[in-house]
């Protein structure tokens, strides 16, 4: 899916921006859903329906930081793997 470029801050406008890549926010939501022992095919599909609900959040967002993705992919993730969602929202705090 060919998508405009859509810039993200990171770290609270601490480092520099870059260009949102799906394929990086597919991943780590699927790393999530392994990470509490999801099946891979069911971790691929969660990931793929997240990052569809963030694409559409995004379409009319020229400029969002990490956290908005991070905070948004995490409330969609709830709704296939409450988990998954959870972990991925919380992987700072985790010890």
């Amino acid at each position: 899916m060919t998508h405009k470029s859509i810039d993200i801050i990171k770290s609270h406008g601490t480092r520099k921006t870059e260009s949102f890549d799906q394929a990086k926010l597919h991943h780590s939501i699927k790393a999530a859903c392994l990470s509490v022992r999801s099946r891979d095919g069911d971790a691929s599909d969660a990931a793929d329906k997240v990052c569809a609900a963030v694409m559409r959040w995004l379409d009319i967002r020229p400029e969002v930081t990490s956290d908005d993705i991070r905070r948004i992919a995490g409330k969609h993730l709830a709704r296939y793997h409450p988990d998954a969602a959870y972990m991925y929202t919380n992987y700072r705090h985790t010890i």
